[in-house]
């Protein structure tokens, strides 16, 4: 299974005690994946348009908890008055007074993602979105997020009205809010994975380079006293010169440091860098 079926799974599962709640995650279900009215044969019903065997068993729970509306029965048209007059026309966002609470809002955007809502796998890169339909409903869903201090943006993906979000920290925040709370887990373990992953590989990076520009530095160096051994000769250079030449040419993958102790008396790393930049500028010289 995907990490957004996982996801999904998890929150179908979650039933909230509080019956306004249920209410508010219902009416998400409804205005998101859901239908009502009266069918050909004249009878007046109630359902969910979704692949997701657990997201439909989800709704139909909650209309059973909350309006005592089970899948099988045939609802009056009383009944359907009613729940028109709770839930209004689903072509348009859900009414501001069923997700007016806090709690009520994090049962709406559970709702939201059993309906239309996905995310990606966290191995391979941080992204949540939601597909709406009708950009008045993106709007209402982008700003139930943003109520809880999380950046969700609105793209427009063909007909559709895309809310997404693609910051790690902020898809953990949204898991949270939506109460998936083994989810978020496991996406916070994959996180800390990849990134002390990512750490290593730049300081292994950071060491190669190193390692590379240390090479080429002494590859440089020695080139040089090789040329003024050759074409100028160590007899004429100054005995602290000729010295740090010669330990140089003994030790050639020796640090800077290290190259140091060699000297008599033992040089610092600062002063011999300052020899080996006079040895190569005279190479320069001798060169021109």
């Amino acid at each position: 299974m995907s990490f957004s079926g996982e996801v999904k799974e998890e929150l179908a599962k979650h039933i909230n005690p509080a019956r306004h709640c249920q209410i508010a995650e219902l009416a998400a279900l409804l205005h998101f994946c859901g239908q009502y009215g009266m069918d050909s044969n004249g009878r007046y019903t109630i359902g969910f348009q979704t692949e997701n065997e657990a997201v439909a068993r989800k709704g139909f729970t909650l209309l059973q908890k909350t309006f005592n509306i089970h899948y099988d029965i045939t609802l009056s048209e009383e009944q359907m008055q009613d729940f028109y007059k709770k839930f209004g026309d689903l072509e348009k966002p859900v009414s501001q007074l069923l997700i007016k609470n806090s709690c009520c809002q994090r049962a709406f955007l559970r709702g939201a993602f059993l309906s239309n809502g996905s995310i990606s796998d966290p191995q391979k890169g941080y992204h949540m979105e939601f597909v709406c339909t009708h950009e008045d409903k993106a709007e209402q869903l982008k700003n139930v997020i943003q109520g809880f201090g999380i950046d969700a943006k609105i793209v427009i993906r063909k007909k559709y009205y895309v809310v997404y979000l693609k910051e790690g920290a902020g898809i953990v925040d949204l898991l949270n809010v939506m109460e998936a709370h083994v989810a978020l887990m496991n996406l916070e373990n994959l996180r800390i994975v990849k990134e002390m992953r990512n750490s290593i590989n730049r300081r292994v990076n950071c060491e190669a380079a190193n390692i590379s520009k240390t090479v080429n530095a002494a590859a440089r160096q020695i080139e040089d006293i090789e040329y003024l051994r050759d074409h100028y000769g160590f007899c004429k250079l100054p005995e602290s010169l000729r010295e740090m030449a010669q330990v140089r040419l003994e030790y050639p993958d020796a640090p800077l440091k290290e190259l140091g102790e060699y000297l008599d008396p033992p040089v610092g790393k600062s002063g011999v860098n300052h020899r080996l930049r006079k040895l190569s500028e005279l190479a320069d010289k001798i060169r021109t």
